[in-house]
């Protein structure tokens, strides 16, 4: 018989996380700003048009989401 290997579990995916977080090609992380939708009609122009833009991931939360998203 063949030679038995040890069996490899797959990791689950985060998928609220992954739904949030937008994991560029060199690894960076990147999520949209909050209150995107909250009382608009108050906020310049030039603020909403900056919530369009992504931000990075604070770099002290990137080790906590790395384990969420396990292949990303």
């Amino acid at each position: 018989m063949a030679n038995k290997q040890p069996k490899k579990y797959k990791l689950k995916t985060h998928k609220a996380s992954a739904s949030r977080i937008h994991v560029t090609a060199g690894g960076r992380m990147l999520r949209l700003h909050g209150q995107r939708s909250h009382l608009r009609r108050k906020k310049s122009q030039a603020l909403k048009q900056s919530y369009d833009q992504k931000e990075p991931v604070p770099t002290g939360a990137v080790k906590r989401l790395r384990k969420l998203l396990p292949y990303s």
